[in-house]
């Protein structure tokens, strides 16, 4: 770009289709403690996409990068320029380069890709502390519904690492596969619980008529953890037997909410640790340029692919 203080970035356009159009905008001049990167890979989640159907013109999405230390931050928090890293943020990432806060990023060793990266924010750090809402997670029966998506996925390998029973939930036969790859021990097509129930630990992101179905299989004590409602969110469930099974609990969890409570930044040092060691395996079922950002979007909405997708910046 000419000027310095211009970037090309994705922006909602309602005026056209697709709505997710590149243009340039302005780059934030960034606080003390705030980082520019230049970015090198971004990944897509179904929550930004969908917010991006009905976001005012202008809204900016993105949530995961990863990418380059370009300026470091000025009070000496965070890495030096040149530094490999991977990052979150609340919007905007979907850039050639980004202003973030130092306690949103962590270093990449060099065996971890940009694109591998680029994964881990929202669905890495959802499945990371989703299950530690279970706690101590060795020898206990862990059920994940909607297993095959981008939170699913990283769920199985993270339970069955730590040394819990993991059973997958999938709507389809033809996914099995996939999430037992993944980890699963055992695998439920549908929505009968039974077979393999009680579960000390759920955690849920379909809703709809799954969630009466899972909050019935807990254990006495157990949790289910819901993050989403991708099958309708007016849900009807029998109270008697939710409080009639025993000391149960259903979380509301928001990304967002958790990282008040811990960084960023510590939650993905985890997860590229445990990446580097190849203990976490993504799943990157599409790769493509950044300019077809539209096409990608529309496609995860028609979920036309497993695992995630990536996208090439090239500024």
């Amino acid at each position: 770009m000419d000027a310095p203080n211009l970037i090309r970035a994705v922006v909602v356009d309602p005026s056209v289709p697709e709505r997710l159009v590149i243009k340039s905008v302005e780059l934030a001049a960034p606080l003390p403690n705030e980082a520019i990167v230049r970015v090198a890979a971004i990944s897509l989640n179904r929550g930004e996409v969908r917010r991006s159907q009905t976001a005012a013109a202008g809204w900016r999405p993105g949530w995961d990068f990863a990418g380059t230390i370009d300026t470091p931050a000025a009070d000496g928090s965070g890495f030096p320029a040149g530094t490999r890293i991977v990052g979150f943020m609340a919007q905007g990432a979907w850039a050639e380069r980004v202003v973030v806060p130092t306690h949103a990023i962590a270093a990449l060793p060099d065996t971890v890709s940009f694109q591998a990266a680029a994964t881990l924010p929202v669905a890495g750090l959802t499945a990371l502390l989703a299950l530690e809402r279970g706690g101590l997670l060795l020898t206990r029966s862990v059920l994940i519904t909607g297993a095959s998506g981008g939170v699913g996925y990283f769920a199985c390998q993270l339970a069955a690492r730590s040394g819990a029973i993991v059973t997958a939930q999938v709507r389809r036969s033809e996914q099995v596969d996939f999430v037992t790859m993944a980890g699963a021990h055992q695998v439920i097509v549908g929505n009968d619980f039974s077979a393999y129930a009680p579960y000390s630990l759920a955690l849920d992101s379909v809703g709809g008529d799954i969630l009466p179905r899972v909050l019935e299989s807990l254990a006495p004590d157990g949790t289910c953890v819901m993050f989403g409602a991708t099958a309708g969110t007016e849900i009807t469930f029998n109270a008697s037997k939710f409080y009639g099974g025993g000391g149960l609990s259903l979380y509301g969890f928001i990304l967002f909410h958790e990282l008040k409570k811990q960084t960023a930044a510590a939650g993905l040092a985890r997860l590229v640790g445990l990446v580097a060691t190849g203990e976490l395996i993504p799943h990157i079922d599409l790769e493509a340029p950044w300019t077809e950002i539209a096409t990608v979007a529309q496609q995860l909405t028609d979920r036309q692919f497993l695992g995630k997708a990536v996208l090439h910046v090239r500024g």
